[in-house]
């Protein structure tokens, strides 16, 4: 007897890992999606050897070339939610939902410290600095497409980080995850392995079910 097919077979995903990071960082998320059924694909770029254009070029033709006519989500983890908002507008059809985890949606305290710094500026090119960049951050779209945005809250607080004791993720305050009025979901992780909180995957494969 065949296995009875899920609510959420068919449907695609496109993980688009963040800045520094690899595909890998999105494999294990990319693993329970596919035992829930749905099938996954994993962006590979580079902000140290890529132009921003370019990339998100690049993005728009991944995207269309393994959604099709399909039904498909788009996850981003970081500068990967920079990009997906930026393809967003071009993709001939719209994804029925956006999972940002730890998107930068403004000018992130951390970049722009960094940003000084000539090692920074060469291990993450061009993309690196538009993450400093308020005037960038503004002319991102808004996504016009359901949106689940997560922060993480385990990172250190005190005078000496960037955002003093605000909570944060170790990388970004929650202030610096707000997109708009939508809600921010909090979870006890820090933003280099959010990804791979189990809740993110329940919540994906939840809300594709009751579609």
């Amino acid at each position: 007897m065949s296995a009875r097919p899920t609510a959420s077979a068919g449907v695609h995903a496109i993980l688009v890992h963040g800045m520094g990071r690899t595909p890998v960082s999105m494999l294990l998320l990319a693993r329970r999606l596919r035992a829930a059924g749905i099938t996954p694909h994993l962006f590979a770029y580079s902000a140290a050897f890529e132009r921003w254009l370019p990339c998100v070029e690049r993005l728009r033709k991944f995207i269309a070339a393994r959604a099709g006519e399909q039904r498909f989500i788009v996850v981003g983890h970081s500068l990967g939610c920079v990009l997906t908002r930026a393809v967003l507008p071009s993709l001939a059809r719209a994804p029925e939902l956006g999972v940002f985890l730890a998107p930068p949606t403004m000018a992130s305290s951390y970049a722009i410290k960094l940003s000084r710094w000539r090692v920074f500026r060469l291990l993450t090119g061009e993309m690196g600095q538009l993450l400093a960049r308020q005037e960038f951050m503004d002319s991102l779209p808004v996504p016009d497409i359901p949106l689940r945005v997560y922060a993480g809250i385990k990172g250190p607080r005190g005078s000496w980080m960037p955002f003093g004791d605000e909570p944060n993720d170790g990388i970004l305050s929650v202030k610096e995850v707000q997109l708009g009025e939508i809600p921010v979901q909090l979870l006890p992780t820090i933003h280099t392995v959010i990804m791979n909180s189990r809740q993110v995957a329940s919540d994906i494969v939840a809300t594709v079910v009751t579609r």
